[in-house]
């Protein structure tokens, strides 16, 4: 049982007031062929709008639940019965992620209860015999690791391994996969002097060397890639997945996010399309082809933090693209709603 059949998929998010309504949302991702979807909730107007499309969809369980998830196995049964087991099989939900990068976030309250919401979510598929149908996961960024450069020398944080351990045993249980959203993007806009763009953007270039490996990386999202399977290695988790639940480039930032323009942004997703297509693995681990889910497909104006955060979008808030690598925005015919929203 897998949540991503394919290997290009989106994340859907909808921190905006200016978006198109989920079913013109189901026009455009049918258009552009794109069948995997995430939500950062369980919004019933989306999962509604899905239904009968032949999308693919993961829903999230926010951050703000998970304290409640945990202490309570009735609530999780509720959550699961009004939020998935209602909207199948019409609405294909095949996956929920529990929370988004909460070990080694700033809310320390919430790294001990992630695992039993992850468990009592679990328990709650399985209660509705549902767990061959709905993956259980949750997304880590790359604060869960000590270092990842090399590749090989990548290993997770003293302080998080406590806790990610028992998860990786229970994610190991049931067959999930360890997620991971992957910003070749911030590690470029965090140290320009020192990181080749071209290297960050599939570019032709040099790229690195890992002399353990013995292995060259001519690109950034693989090496990131393998260095979250280096961690796993070196936590004795050898057989399972990585795969990468948000990867993106800003066409828009501060004047302190040096690489956040416009053509940047084209030419990752462009390349990174591309990539995708060729269904490949990594350098280490050349079998598992790599599959990405893309952020995102809105710019979203009302996102906090740098001006970046607001403009990753694949397509601007009127429906049409923010640049142009192979897709086509909500046209004319489509917008009759649209325009009223503009307005």
């Amino acid at each position: 049982m897998q949540a991503f059949t394919g290997t290009y998929g989106i994340n859907y998010g909808r921190i905006a007031n200016n978006i198109p309504s989920p079913d013109e949302v189901v026009t455009l991702l049918r258009a552009a062929k794109i069948r995997n979807v995430r939500i950062y909730d369980a919004d019933h107007s989306v999962l509604q709008a899905f239904s009968g499309t032949g999308l693919e969809i993961v829903v999230g369980l926010p951050n703000g639940q998970l304290q409640n998830m945990s202490s309570s196995a009735d609530h999780a049964l509720s959550w699961v019965k009004e939020n998935v087991q209602t909207f199948l099989p019409n609405t294909r939900i095949r996956g929920i992620a529990v929370g988004n990068e909460v070990l080694g976030g700033n809310d320390f309250s919430l790294w001990g209860v992630l695992l039993g919401a992850v468990k009592n979510i679990y328990n709650a598929t399985k209660k509705l015999h549902l767990e061959q149908v709905v993956q259980i996961s949750t997304a880590n960024s790359f604060a869960v690791f000590a270092t990842s450069y090399p590749p090989s020398s990548c290993k997770f944080n003293d302080n998080v391994s406590q806790y990610m351990k028992p998860l990786l045993e229970f994610f190991q249980q049931i067959g999930s996969p360890f997620c991971l959203n992957a910003y070749p993007f911030l590690a470029y806009a965090s140290d320009p002097e020192h990181i080749d763009i071209n290297y960050a953007l599939f570019e032709p270039t040099e790229g690195i060397y890992d002399p353990i490996y013995r292995l060259h990386y001519d690109n950034m999202l693989d090496a990131q890639i393998d260095a979250a399977y280096a961690a796993l290695e070196n936590a004795g988790f050898h057989k399972m997945e990585v795969i990468v639940t948000e990867t993106g480039w800003a066409s828009n930032g501060d004047q302190s996010e040096a690489g956040a323009n416009a053509t940047n942004a084209r030419t990752y997703n462009y390349n990174l399309r591309k990539r995708l297509a060729k269904r490949k693995g990594t350098p280490h681990r050349p079998k598992n082809i790599v599959k990405a889910y893309i952020f995102a497909l809105f710019n979203e104006n009302e996102k906090d933090g740098h001006l970046s955060e607001k403009n990753y979008g694949l397509f601007k808030a009127d429906g049409s693209i923010s640049y142009n690598i192979g897709f086509h925005g909500l046209s004319a015919g489509h917008s009759s709603l649209l325009s009223l929203k503009v307005l």
